[in-house]
């Protein structure tokens, strides 16, 4: 199954890095679509049909936390599959994040954390890629 992916983060350079991990890692892409925050997120939310968000918590106009509790109220968005992918070190945000239903990896991240992350948070059997060509340990961090 090919996922329908948004990525939301105040850095066009780590959307980039995070969509050229997703590449890499050979997961099954559909449509791609990047925001630089939260309000941004929700209109591409409105008019695309999205199966994994991919949040960085510190943005400007509004953070990760905020769109997440956008997003559960919607009952047409609430069961949306996030990953949060930030550098936020306060464990009660951590925490928070995580109680609203949203995996949390840190940046840097080894593109096999985020790939582990997805296909569990998703649902797909887990193996080592390497019958798909997958990237390995090693190959690119961030």
């Amino acid at each position: 199954m090919a996922y329908n992916v948004i990525v939301v983060d105040d850095s066009a350079v780590m959307r980039a890095m995070i969509k050229r991990t997703l590449q890499l890692c050979r997961m099954p892409l559909g449509e791609v679509h990047e925001a630089g925050h939260g309000v941004e997120a929700l209109e591409k939310l409105d008019r695309h049909w999205i199966d994994l968000a991919l949040i960085d918590i510190n943005m400007p106009v509004m953070n990760g936390e905020e769109l997440i509790e956008r997003i559960r109220e919607r009952p047409e968005l609430a069961g949306l599959a996030i990953i949060v992918v930030s550098t936020e070190g306060s464990e009660p945000r951590i925490e928070k994040v995580r109680s609203m239903g949203a995996r949390f990896i840190r940046k840097p991240f080894a593109p096999e954390d985020l790939r582990r992350a997805i296909l569990d948070l998703m649902g797909e059997p887990k193996n080592d890629g390497a019958a798909e060509g997958a990237v390995v340990s090693g190959d690119l961090d961030f």
